[in-house]
């Protein structure tokens, strides 16, 4: 695995004992780890590029954890979130679900079970990376068809026929079929289906010009 993939955990507490105790347990867990004291201490560091979680309390001097996770959300930060508190009550943990955390753990919480909220956090953490750059090499695809072959290709996944296509923009058929087929070629689209998939995951969705 390299330095990029390797997952690393940030525990955010104002108790020091508290980010010892969780370091020491992330260590004995073979989980690379980074601990601060406040929200504020935390966006001062820049992240790996590798799978990620933050532990984070929701008692914090400052900015509290409740108001961070809404201001990392609003950011478009989108680590997964693991609440721990010595005080939680319903409304604060649904609010806090409700915003996306993977879990909320109310002090004192068995190691067993943070432990397993990490692993559910970096796996789904894994999963959005693993997405992103899927997506990411779609568009370039996408980048590379031309002006009409992006026209040809918002038609073709619109279930018009080559004929319609050849009409529609004043053309004709075999003109269509060659952009179609630069089009299949270029995004690596083996099927029209294929294709079709690959428009509805493209942000925003190709049409007309």
């Amino acid at each position: 695995m390299t330095s990029a993939e390797a997952a690393t955990v940030f525990v955010v507490d104002d108790d020091a004992s508290v980010r010892a105790a969780i370091q020491g347990l992330l260590k004995s867990a073979k989980l690379r780890c980074a601990s601060f004291a406040t929200a504020e201490e935390f966006l001062r560091h820049k992240p790996p590029d590798g799978p990620s979680c933050l532990v984070l309390d929701v008692s914090l001097p400052g900015m509290n954890g409740l108001e961070f996770q809404r201001q990392l959300v609003d950011g478009g930060v989108r680590i997964p979130i693991i609440f721990i508190t010595g005080y939680g009550d319903i409304p604060m943990s649904v609010r806090a679900m409700k915003s996306g955390a993977v879990e909320f753990l109310t002090k004192p919480f068995q190691d067993q079970d943070l432990l397993n909220a990490i692993s559910q956090a970096l796996d789904r953490d894994r999963v959005r990376r693993h997405e992103q750059r899927g997506l990411a090499d779609l568009k370039n695809r996408y980048a590379m068809l031309t002006d009409r072959e992006r026209e040809v290709m918002a038609l073709v996944v619109s279930g018009m026929l080559n004929k319609q296509i050849a009409y529609d923009l004043g053309t004709s058929e075999i003109t269509v079929k060659i952009h179609r087929g630069h089009v299949m070629r270029k995004m690596q689209a083996e099927s029209l289906a294929e294709l079709v998939r690959m428009a509805a995951r493209l942000e925003p969705p190709p049409g007309k010009p």
